[in-house]
């Protein structure tokens, strides 16, 4: 019987198209959140041509041609107050995730090249801080340490680093059985060297995607930390602060609230897009898929097999669900070709 292969309906894109414009989108929101980065971090005066902390006599002016996004209770301009206060946050952020990445890397890496008794020790211990909050980790370190910028940076430190600790010593496990490890041991690597010359470059690509997308949740958790009073104070601009501050006058002023929370669902977005872009772009088994990662993240329906939830382990058994449908229906499909 012949096979007869469907042409592709007009007006459809094909895959390299979809994955070209895939590219395009990914490049651009990279771009766009580099630059704005920079710009928030060490210029902010560029779009903020007032001092966040002046009062005027505008009191709770609502958004026009003289203050775009209003002013507050004592007459500051609320989108001064906007830019400069995701200096705080992208600083506390940036700084706890990077030290957490590399706390987490070095200990999963230490756990999973060590002898089985180490190896259950560390692992129970990560366990255990898996199974705490990580807010509730945050608040306990910033009350002893108190409050500001650093606390929170080692608050995100301490608390995300178990995540990144139970990947890395799951993937490290898999690794250890590759040939050119086994190869590299018969030829007299030491342990050292095999981890830092052969483990730790195929460990990047899960590390870098892990790293990219925690940071959303490292905004959420220090501006959570700074709503609660935690962070940076008042009259200092931070989105979390300023995000409390407004919440008192939400029915009569709206804009207080709204603006500085755009400013964290906006970066939340933009980092877990990346994340899950570069997880497109670095796996080969996959290819592009942004823009379907994008529609999941908005939808809230996370990719099982390629998201978060599969390099933390939970997404094999879905998969496989998945597969065992797409042989089923192959199996079908061919059973129906050969009738």
């Amino acid at each position: 019987m012949a096979m007869v292969t469907a042409a592709p309906a007009a007006g459809t894109v094909p895959a390299w198209g979809r994955a070209r414009a895939g590219r395009g989108i990914g490049a651009t929101a990279m771009a766009v959140a580099a630059v704005a980065a920079i710009i928030l971090l060490a210029a902010p005066g560029l779009l903020a041509h007032v001092s966040p902390t002046a009062t005027t006599s505008d009191i709770l002016k609502g958004p026009g041609a003289g203050h775009w996004f209003g002013t507050d209770q004592l007459g500051r301009d609320v989108f001064s107050r906007t830019i400069y206060g995701a200096r705080p946050v992208l600083i506390a952020s940036l700084l706890g995730v990077l030290l957490a990445v590399v706390a987490g890397v070095a200990l999963g890496m230490a756990a999973g090249t060590a002898p089985r008794w180490v190896n259950s020790v560390i692992m129970r211990v990560v366990d255990v801080l898996l199974a705490i909050p990580v807010l509730m980790i945050a608040l306990i370190l910033i009350a002893t340490a108190g409050s500001g910028v650093r606390s929170i940076v080692i608050a995100i430190g301490v608390a995300f680093t178990p995540g990144f600790a139970r990947v890395v010593e799951a993937s490290v496990r898999k690794l250890r059985a590759a040939g050119y490890v086994e190869a590299a041991r018969v030829f007299g690597s030491s342990r050292t060297r095999t981890s830092l010359r052969h483990l730790l470059p195929n460990l990047m690509t899960e590390v870098v995607v892990l790293g990219t997308s925690a940071i959303g949740w490292a905004v959420l958790t220090a501006t959570t930390l700074s709503f609660l009073g935690l962070g940076v104070q008042l009259p200092q601009p931070d989105w979390g602060s300023d995000l409390a501050a407004g919440a008192t006058y939400l029915s009569s002023s709206w804009w207080l609230a709204t603006f500085p929370g755009l400013g964290i669902t906006v970066t939340i977005l933009l980092a877990n897009f990346i994340g899950d872009w570069l997880m497109g772009a670095l796996d080969p088994r996959d290819g592009m898929r942004p823009v379907q990662g994008f529609r999941a993240l908005v939808l809230g329906q996370r990719r099982g097999k390629h998201g978060l939830a599969g390099l933390a382990g939970r997404a094999p058994a879905m998969a496989g669900a998945g597969a065992g449908a797409g042989e089923a229906k192959a199996d079908g499909t061919e059973a129906e070709a050969s009738q």
